[in-house]
């Protein structure tokens, strides 16, 4: 959630707390710091103020992908902007319980029905042409050594292959969040491999030769998010 005035922050997060099912992974005051968080926090739906300096709501939320936004604020005239940018909701301030409640209840089933629909593959740019692959095939996804732009997916039948140009945060954007997480700056896993891990490394169940595993290093901007993902 993002409101750049304390006491409405404290107010919402006081009301998401009263609510089964419903967790506060952050809250936010400053737009830039919100982010730059969002690269790697794991969320669904995000409750964003309109009025905002820097940066308004409605400028926030063209910059988020695939997630749920519900609008606050005390101004009436924002209203089409809002549904514009397919928001769940649009709140006035002073925000009531009750109309709050509603806009949570419509999110949770919009979440519901995008998961009835979660697709199982995806259709990517890769070195062999458009190649449509399985999200229960991939292994992990790792930085090209040769270009950076690209990524090498390593899949389940022990082959690989290279999707092309584009950006860890596209890919993400794709995969489904509860099955991968990226782990560091050149790595992104399928939570499925994880055979063991520790502060700053994570084991995998992925063989390589001579009857080793594949290992990866687990970074500290990225080790709670993994850790919160993978004790669910």
């Amino acid at each position: 959630m993002l409101d750049d005035e304390l006491p409405a922050l404290s107010y919402i997060k006081a009301l998401c707390e009263q609510l089964p099912d419903v967790e506060v992974v952050k809250a936010f005051n400053d737009g830039d710091k919100f982010l730059e968080a969002t690269k790697i926090l794991d969320f669904n739906l995000c409750i964003l103020d309109i009025e905002m300096p820097k940066y308004s709501g409605l400028e926030i939320a063209e910059k988020l992908q695939n997630k749920l936004i519900i609008f606050t604020t005390a101004y009436k005239e924002f209203a089409a902007e809002a549904f514009d940018l397919n928001a769940v909701d649009y709140i006035r301030k002073p925000i009531q319980k009750e109309r709050f409640e509603q806009a949570i209840a419509k999110a949770k089933k919009m979440l519901q029905q995008q998961d009835s629909l979660q697709k199982t593959q995806a259709l990517w740019n890769t070195d062999k042409g458009k190649t449509l692959l399985s999200f229960d095939d991939i292994l992990y996804i790792t930085a090209s050594e040769t270009d950076s732009r690209d990524k090498v997916v390593y899949l389940v039948n022990g082959q690989k292959t290279i999707i092309k140009n584009t950006s860890f945060e596209q890919i993400l954007s794709v995969l489904p969040t509860r099955k991968f997480c990226r782990i560091n700056k050149k790595d992104v896993i399928a939570l499925k491999v994880v055979q063991h891990f520790t502060a700053d490394e994570i084991k995998t169940n992925i063989p390589v030769k001579n009857n080793q595993t594949v290992t990866l290093p687990l970074s500290d901007v990225y080790r709670d998010d993994f850790k919160s993902r993978i004790i669910k």
